[in-house]
């Protein structure tokens, strides 16, 4: 009889440790971005992409595209981070758009993106 007592005790701790830990949901929070600032031109080719850290996000999904998402010629990146920043090469001359967004183990925001020009 003790036995079954403990198998019964031990399931019940081991069923209520996954309500203790919960996740926060960020989907309705919106990701920052800082710099570069929206329809810049910039007359550099290495430049760090940075934006604010969201509470309760693990990374951070950034993609950089060519021109632009809706009309893409190219994929530029399309990375996963813990930090708040990326810094890339690209090319002179040529319009980007970059979008990130941030994530946990159960949660995504939705993506933020601005545009910007190299001259």
């Amino acid at each position: 009889m003790k036995k079954y007592i403990y198998i019964i005790l031990l399931a019940t701790v081991f069923t209520s440790c996954s309500d203790i830990i919960e996740v926060v949901d960020i989907s309705d929070t919106n990701v920052q971005l800082v710099a570069p600032s929206d329809n810049s031109t910039l007359n550099l080719t290495t430049l760090t992409l940075s934006w604010d850290s969201v509470a309760d996000a693990e990374n951070y999904q950034i993609q950089i595209a060519q021109p632009d998402f809706e009309n893409l010629l190219q994929l530029v990146a399309d990375s996963t981070l813990t930090a708040n920043s990326y810094t890339v090469t690209l090319e002179a001359g040529t319009s980007y758009q970059w979008r990130v967004r941030a994530k946990n183990s159960d949660y995504t925001t939705s993506y933020s993106k601005y545009t910007f020009t190299l001259e």
